[in-house]
């Protein structure tokens, strides 16, 4: 059977946008049992961080993360290559560098056909192999929509491991990626994406967040995370909190993928950026004047986003110079982090 039915068609969700809400993920993380019996587990789940890491000996710490999702485009490859560079990213986020990859794939094999599948983990291959790993197994089941993604394994010195929850007062806030995945691919879901921005969209979601595995050697750098399903705002959120300060965002500064800012205001968005904004919002300060597509920008899920760099003030050129030398040309630093004023909780301050 030729494959002639959108891979979008086939699932109710795609990329990261198809992610619990942080409120309902949060709710059951919290029924997960304390890890503390294992001196050698230097990251879990008490931190919402990209990845859990494993103390092997003084030199060596092993990076494990896994990621997976529905089709946020229709073309197999594309897809594959989507999802592969959005699963290697974790590494990247804690500074390690991977060693190898095994493939998770759900497929409704009664509507894709064997080519279809298999253009799908040529796909993610075709990354893995440009990050200088193999894809090394994996599982497959018959599911009804088509989900892939990857277990992505990474090493790192273990005094070099870079969280989410390292900030320091006064640090600068460095996106490396521009937003606006989510409502690009929106718009290929209703027909509304002109061929350039399909394009921006392949380009962003494709480029590998290598800078990470720089990050640890570099002066000032405090903490990271990598920018996908919660927008903006939630992976600000979580760093902003896990360091008990404030994360200053400008709204304006944040930098945007082509065409994005006419299809919001046009009203293209996803359903993932009001579940967003649903999840978090008590916990961020939005000045009466911010237009309402402005903040679904900062929600919008990003499928494959940028890195989120704390770093500190003097350290900030370095990091800006390090990204746009490896391809990463709109990174910006777009807020800070600061204490919070009296009886401010932690949180998002939006200017």
């Amino acid at each position: 059977m030729a494959q002639s039915v959108r891979l979008t068609s086939l699932a109710h969700g795609g990329g990261c946008g198809c992610k619990l809400a942080p409120a309902v993920l949060r709710d059951i993380m919290a029924q997960m049992p304390a890890a503390a019996a294992f001196p050698d587990l230097m990251v879990g789940t008490e931190s919402s961080d990209d990845a859990a890491v494993w103390r092997l000996n003084d030199s060596q710490a092993l990076v494990a993360t896994t990621d997976f999702f529905m089709p946020v485009v229709d073309d197999p490859y594309d897809f594959g290559r989507i999802a592969a560079t959005n699963a290697l990213s974790d590494v990247y986020a804690m500074g390690a560098s991977p060693i190898l990859a095994l493939a998770i794939v759900g497929m409704p094999v009664a509507k894709l056909d064997a080519d279809a599948i298999g253009r799908i983990l040529a796909g993610g291959a075709a990354v893995c192999a440009a990050a200088g790993v193999p894809v090394a197994g994996g599982h497959s089941i018959d599911s009804v929509e088509p989900i892939y993604g990857l277990v992505a394994l990474g090493l790192v010195h273990p005094d070099r491991v870079l969280t989410n929850r390292g900030g320091r007062p006064g640090d600068v806030l460095i996106l490396t990626k521009p937003l606006g995945v989510g409502v690009l691919s929106a718009a290929l879901k209703q027909g509304k994406l002109e061929p350039g921005g399909y394009e921006a969209l392949i380009a962003s979601t494709t480029q590998l967040n290598v800078l990470g595995r720089e990050l640890p050697e570099m002066a000032g750098v405090h903490a990271v995370t990598d920018v996908t399903g919660f927008g903006l705002i939630g992976h600000a959120l979580e760093m902003a909190q896990g360091a008990r300060l404030v994360a200053e965002i400008r709204a304006e500064a944040a930098p945007l993928l082509s065409g994005v800012e006419r299809l919001a205001q046009a009203g293209v968005v996803t359903g993932a950026s009001g579940r967003n904004w649903a999840s978090y919002g008590e916990h961020v300060f939005q000045p009466d004047d911010l237009a309402g597509w402005r903040r679904d920008l900062l929600t919008d899920p990003q499928t494959s986003g940028g890195l989120l760099v704390a770093a500190a003030p003097d350290a900030a050129e370095a990091v800006l110079s390090a990204a746009r030398d490896l391809g990463f040309r709109h990174a910006a630093v777009v807020g800070r982090l600061a204490e919070p004023g009296p009886g401010q909780a932690p949180g998002v301050s939006l200017t």
